[in-house]
């Protein structure tokens, strides 16, 4: 289904036109969105490539300038600003941030993103789907002989070691790919249609192995002795990039700042519940004081980290972590209908181990089917443990991802977080809205709505998985304050740590595979806090509207903002459910756009 088989207004016209003009210089973007049509080519990632890029975002810059907002609807002037940003990034993503040229990495995720989703989503018979990944097999050996023509460097920027040695390790998985699309095809040769390209699909799949080992050869010998550093942005850039990625004015400092308020906010509240349940799950111990631990900081550090440890011990073994979330799962449904806190989704959803090309992130993942994929499958990925850690290490991971944690994991990648948010955006009648979607929404949302299930009583009687929840919040907060600090402050490894480990009351393998995600990305891990505060303020004012509508100022002035994210109580006229549905029935738009549509706007779900 491409873009302009979608019912449009005039305004909705003009985005479905931009969607097909873009997506034949995007063909992997087309295919995550769910438009097949180009399922087998490639970008054109050479010189003539981006300046194609580049015109059609001037092209369409001069077009949506002329388009008058004040005579256009809510939800048309919101898609029309969406696009606007969206432009506005690619030619930042084409003119200055250039990763093709000093990142391995985004070179890994372009391989992987152009075979996974089709290989994965069964939205065509399977010899249409597999004729595709073999046209880009088959041209693979281009690609990568562009690849490596770009990896030199930009300006004074050189190609970044850690991400060439990060490359090194995720490009077996594109092989393997590669092998599990022949193995595809070999288990469904019943298929007449499939038997007779069998032949085309091996032969193209050894055609493109050859090319990535020809590509492993030249990152290990050409470009990794040349490659320095770890691609750390500075101040500058990175300040530019947030600026895209979140859509909005807010500067690294004002984020920072935010964060280290509400990092102590919540270190306070998990002090509080630690001192409390201390004898619950310490029984065996006396509570530390100050006296021996030297100061009354150091022994709440103390407390909160013996009562952690006692939680962190109650683990699965390795093979059994996707059983206990596809069981937890099924709780959580069941709650959220006790309660009547949101629609749920019939839209299937699989857990799984994340696949190879994706594993350098570690932790949990949701992959959720493009809008126009609708009823197509969404995949929870669980990263399993690196079969040549230690057993030492494999203990800290399983430690931090405990039973508790993979209960929030569940909120946050499941229900109600991505899968949810995801299914709710796909249905979404807005293509530039749903298409576009907002990194800060949908990590904000997963964070913002965790919070919630835990206010409505998910776990009420397990002062454990509080604690543990605000550990999973104080995480998002040292999320951005790693982001922020890392790229734009020189923030060393010994400092990050220390933030996560002694600050957060991370394991330490959990906190070192962050510092390496950290220095891997940027702008994404601040997305989670920045996002959830967002939602929270737009919850808040929510409230004051409808108090006020019921009761006048006086009532407004009950709806205070809370020590602590969450806690908000009751207010006339407000229910959850109303509210979240609303939310999610606007597709997945910056938080800059979805506070204008609900408060400003109240444009209806």
């Amino acid at each position: 289904m491409s873009a302009a088989q979608i019912p449009a207004t005039p305004i909705q016209a003009r985005v479905a036109a931009f969607f097909d003009e873009l997506f034949p210089l995007d063909p992997v973007r087309a295919t995550a969105t769910g438009d097949h049509r180009f399922d087998h080519t490639w970008p054109d990632m050479t010189e003539a490539g981006r300046e194609a890029r580049l015109a059609f975002v001037d092209r369409w810059e001069a077009e949506l300038q002329d388009i008058d907002p004040d005579r256009r609807s809510a939800g048309d002037r919101a898609d029309r600003e969406v696009l606007l940003a969206e432009l506005a990034a690619m030619r930042f993503t084409d003119a200055e941030l250039r990763e093709e040229r000093w990142d391995p990495m985004s070179w890994i995720y372009l391989l992987g993103g152009g075979i996974f989703p089709i290989l994965a989503r069964e939205f065509a018979p399977p010899a249409a789907r597999l004729t595709s990944i073999a046209g880009r097999l088959e041209t693979m050996p281009r690609l990568l002989e562009v690849a490596a023509g770009q990896l030199q460097g930009l300006g004074d920027r050189p190609v970044s070691k850690l991400h060439t040695e990060t490359a090194l390790k995720n490009l077996p998985g594109i092989a393997e790919l590669a092998d599990d699309a022949v193995k595809a095809g070999e288990e469904a040769e019943g298929d007449a249609d499939v038997r007779a390209m069998l032949p085309r699909l091996r032969k193209s799949a050894e055609t493109a192995k050859a090319a990535l080992g020809k590509f492993e050869a030249h990152l290990r010998d050409v470009v990794l002795p040349k490659a320095e550093a770890e691609g750390r942005l500075g101040r500058e850039l990175f300040d530019r990039k947030m600026r895209h990625t979140l859509k909005s004015d807010l500067s690294p400092l004002e984020i920072l700042e935010r964060a280290n308020r509400e990092y102590v906010a919540v270190r306070r509240e998990m002090v509080r519940l630690a001192r409390e349940n201390w004898s619950r799950y310490v029984p065996d111990r006396p509570m530390p004081t100050a006296e021996e631990a030297g100061t009354e900081e150091a022994a709440d550090s103390e407390i909160v980290r013996g009562v952690l440890d006692a939680i962190a011990a109650e683990h699965q073994k390795p093979d059994a972590m996707l059983d206990f979330c596809r069981d937890e799962l099924a709780r959580v449904e069941a709650f959220c209908r006790e309660k009547n806190l949101i629609g749920l989704a019939e839209e299937p959803l699989q857990i799984m181990w994340t696949p190879v090309f994706l594993r350098s992130f570690g932790g949990a993942m949701l992959d959720s089917p493009g809008p126009l994929d609708k009823k197509e499958k969404a995949f929870f990925a669980v990263t399993p443990i690196p079969e040549e850690w230690t057993p030492e290490q494999k203990e800290s991971y399983l430690r931090e991802d405990n039973d508790r944690m993979l209960k929030l994991l569940v909120i946050h990648e499941a229900v109600p977080g991505h899968y949810l948010q995801g299914v709710f955006s796909n249905r979404c009648s807005s293509l530039a809205r749903t298409i576009l979607w907002s990194g800060v929404f949908a990590e904000g949302w997963a964070v913002y709505v965790t919070q919630v299930m835990m206010d409505a009583g998910y776990g009420a009687d397990d002062p454990g998985l509080w604690l543990t929840h605000w550990k999973f919040y104080l995480r998002a907060t040292t999320n951005a304050i790693i982001d922020v600090k890392i790229h734009t402050m020189d923030m060393t490894q010994d400092e990050a740590i220390a933030l996560m480990v002694d600050g957060g009351f991370q394991e330490e393998a959990e906190a070192r595979a962050k510092w390496n995600r950290a220095r891997l990305s940027s702008t994404q891990l601040v997305t989670y806090f920045v996002g959830s505060i967002e939602f929270w303020d737009i919850e808040l004012e929510r409230r004051r509207q409808l108090a006020l509508e019921a009761g006048g100022p006086s009532a407004v002035d009950a709806v205070s903002a809370p020590r602590v994210v969450g806690g908000l109580g009751d207010t006339p006229g407000f229910v959850y459910r109303k509210h979240l549905e609303e939310v999610l029935a606007q597709g997945s738009p910056p938080m800059p756009v979805i506070r204008r549509l609900l408060l400003e706007e109240r444009v209806p779900a």
